[in-house]
């Protein structure tokens, strides 16, 4: 297990995937760490996009709509957030995933989306 330095899929310490408000991660710490209470594993930092904001709410996650009463202030294209693997892997199948920052993607998203498919969407980190 890990103790001080998260490895990424790439097998490189895991990099930030935003700290931008609302800060994303299980943890909200702007990292896709996880742990065994994470039973969603946030792993898959990922840049949104309309077509998965709008499969998100139509699958049950609302990640769009701002909810004052937790201080979250909804996503938007372009924000990055630690999604869910299985929820990426479903996007996946369903033809709608984000693109996928490796960088910052746990290595704990292996347990459920393959190396290929995450490659497969790779895209740029965000810019600094």
């Amino acid at each position: 297990m890990e103790k001080d330095a998260p490895i990424n899929v790439l097998g490189t310490p895991l990099m930030p995937c935003s700290t931008a408000d609302p800060v994303t991660g299980f943890f909200r710490d702007g990292h896709c760490n996880t742990c065994a209470e994470d039973r969603g594993s946030h792993t898959v930092c990922a840049e949104m996009t309309a077509e998965f904001l709008a499969f998100s709410k139509y699958v049950g996650n609302d990640l769009s709509t701002p909810r004052p009463e937790f201080g979250f202030a909804g996503l938007k294209p372009g924000d990055h957030w630690c999604l869910c693997a299985g929820r990426f892997a479903q996007a996946h199948d369903e033809g709608c995933a984000p693109r996928v920052n490796l960088d910052a993607t746990h290595q704990r998203a292996l347990d459920v989306v393959p190396l290929d498919v995450l490659r497969a969407h790779a895209g740029n980190p965000p810019d600094a």
